[in-house]
């Protein structure tokens, strides 16, 4: 225990909200050394709240006139009314500068536990405040708690006759909190409170689930004619004349060779009857400015046919490799059998010198690897 004078002091400062023995202690050492001027000021200060400050007299807010600024100053939304517990709750929601209508301060909240009821409120004045026919919506920003909750459910049900507007604040999780460490009431008020982003334009069908399956089908065909798509072109089909079929000069059967085609990326079979027609065109063209003398294929008086002389080239040969004689002399023809002895011993000296011809490349002296043998081939 202290002199009387110290623990008197001591005992004040704990009745302060918030302020416990031990606080109360330091708070009183802490007057007790610091100089008499700064002591003198917060005296001053104590005594100048208690004489000049007062609530205003419209929505209660602590004000050193009648009327405080919220309720002098004409720029305000009279049309929307928040009510609240505490002037500091005012300087909260003032702080978020979202709200530009006015309050009503009710001085505190129902509990019947500490002896408050709606008669130690400033109820009847709000009730008298929303006589102004200009006010459209009330709100309650009262605290999330059992007090706030009996206060603001109480307020509601006394203002439905009236017929305004009542909404309450929205509860839920806080900006930054977790899930998992939400309790139940919290998380549950999140729930009814969710706000719409999207309304979304969905129309109701009897079989969801085949529109379902025939959307996804209807995906998968498209990635597989992009993926069709992106690969590579195949191999050019077809025969080298494809293209000429739009020219006049195309054979009349140039629809059936069409269809004879073969599919894109294989590999088809020469277009005889096309190639005919256009080798034939090219030997008229090649043949139109010679002198009929000079023409190919024309017959020459006394001249063998190609035929004929083809024939007669086939029999000689024939009678060669029998051993005969030719058709004209009758002699046995030995040329070409002397000719074939010939290029054969050519070929086999030639042979022979190759394999004698030494390697033009000089052997490299490579050193040996430790522990390896080695084999030059060379030696």
């Amino acid at each position: 225990m202290y002199e009387s004078a110290v623990q008197n002091l001591i005992d004040e400062l704990g009745r302060l909200p918030g302020v416990g023995p031990k606080s109360a202690q330091r708070i009183a050492f802490y007057i007790l050394n610091a100089e008499a001027e700064e002591m003198q000021k917060l005296t001053d200060a104590i005594t100048r709240v208690k004489k000049t400050v007062s609530f205003c007299e419209i929505c209660g807010n602590v004000s050193e006139t009648k009327l405080c600024t919220i309720c002098r100053d004409e720029s305000r939304d009279v049309t929307a009314l928040c009510v609240v517990e505490e002037s500091k709750d005012v300087v909260a929601i003032e702080r978020t500068r979202s709200f530009t209508g006015r309050y009503h301060v009710l001085g505190g909240s129902i509990n019947p536990l500490a002896g408050i009821g709606p008669e130690q409120l400033r109820i009847r004045e709000l009730v008298a405040r929303l006589s102004d026919e200009r006010i459209n919506e009330l709100i309650l920003a009262m605290d999330p708690n059992l007090e706030g909750e009996a206060t603001a459910t109480y307020l509601s049900r006394l203002l439905v006759p009236i017929g305004i507007r009542v909404s309450r604040l929205a509860s839920g999780l806080p900006v930054g909190g977790d899930l998992e460490y939400a309790d139940e009431i919290t998380l549950g008020r999140a729930l009814e409170g969710r706000r719409v982003i999207s309304e979304g334009n969905r129309s109701l069908t009897d079989n969801a689930a085949q529109n379902f399956e025939e959307a996804v089908e209807k995906e998968a065909q498209q990635k597989v004619a992009e993926e069709v798509e992106s690969k590579p072109r195949a191999r050019w089909a077809g025969s080298m004349f494809d293209d000429l079929g739009a020219d006049s000069s195309a054979p009349e059967n140039q629809q059936d060779t069409d269809q004879h085609k073969p599919p894109r990326g294989e590999q088809s079979d020469l277009n005889e009857p096309l190639l005919e027609t256009e080798l034939e065109e090219a030997r008229e063209e090649a043949t139109q400015n010679l002198p009929a003398e000079e023409i190919p294929g024309q017959p020459v008086p006394g001249e063998l046919s190609p035929e004929e002389r083809a024939e007669r080239a086939a029999a000689a040969a024939f009678e060669a490799e029998e051993g005969l004689g030719t058709p004209e002399t009758g002699e046995a023809d030995t040329s070409g059998e002397g000719q074939a002895q010939e290029r054969r011993e050519a070929y086999e000296q030639k042979l022979d010198e190759l394999k004698k011809t030494p390697l033009r490349t000089v052997a490299p002296t490579i050193p040996p690897i430790p522990g390896k043998t080695y084999v030059n081939p060379w030696t």
